[in-house]
């Protein structure tokens, strides 16, 4: 039996998530570099919150790898290597190849419709330079290509990979932007055929395609050591 107190309950989002979200980008734009230490109770007077999801926070990027917890001084944030970007994306590739498979297999009409209207929000966006409304429209072009795959596990397990790519910094790139409209265009003129190999090919390359452009960056920004890069090119 429901009481008062429950019927009014009304959930929010994770705020967590969002400082989550917010420290992973600072680490890949460079702000925030390898060796720094994060505090507390600055982060959360920077961001006008509470401690406890600044806590949280940090706890879930310890577990995703970017930092290190060390007693009595705080979390530490760790190197990101050009090996690490090269193994994001293969994984990206991999499991995102699979989804567009699927998906090629099982959108509907109108699913298929939906997907053309935010491939071309995303366009619009790209054109006015709104760095938010790209990402956002990104994440909801391949959230519906795995929805439309109807493989809640397999997707399940994308998302998870998906936390390390810095999503945010790719509409920055040079060149992305006509990349970006280019791979999903390959992608949905997969899906009109309901061809599954073509849709599987074109999505893993397009995050595949990334990681130079990306790895450059990176550098360019001294998030990733030129040296580091060398010696991942010289092992793949």
């Amino acid at each position: 039996m429901s009481t008062d107190s429950e019927r009014g309950f009304t959930p929010r989002p994770q705020l967590s998530d969002d400082v989550a979200r917010y420290v992973r980008r600072r680490i890949f734009t460079g702000a925030f570099p390898a060796g720094e230490y994060l505090r507390l109770d600055q982060l959360a007077a920077e961001l006008g919150i509470s401690v406890t999801p600044v806590r949280e926070a940090l706890l879930n990027l310890r577990a995703e790898g970017l930092l290190v917890q060390h007693p009595r001084r705080g979390f530490m944030v760790l190197e990101v290597t050009a090996r690490d970007i090269v193994d994001v994306a293969s994984v990206q590739a991999f499991i995102g190849g699979e989804l567009a498979a699927r998906a090629a297999a099982n959108i509907t009409d109108e699913q298929l419709a939906d997907l053309v209207a935010i491939q071309d929000d995303l366009e619009s966006a790209y054109e006015t330079d709104d760095l938010e409304r790209t990402v956002r429209l990104n994440h909801d072009f391949h959230r519906a290509v795995n929805v439309a795959a109807d493989s809640p596990k397999l997707t399940h397990v994308m998302s998870a990979i998906t936390r390390y790519a810095p999503e945010s910094v790719f509409p920055t790139l040079a060149g992305w932007p006509k990349q970006s409209i280019s791979d999903h265009r390959r992608v949905i003129a997969a899906f009109e055929r309901r061809d599954a190999a073509r849709a599987r090919t074109a999505m893993a390359e397009h995050f595949t395609v990334g990681v130079a452009p990306l790895t450059d960056h990176l550098i360019e920004r001294g998030v990733i050591a030129p040296d580091a890069c060398a010696e991942a090119s010289g092992g793949a």
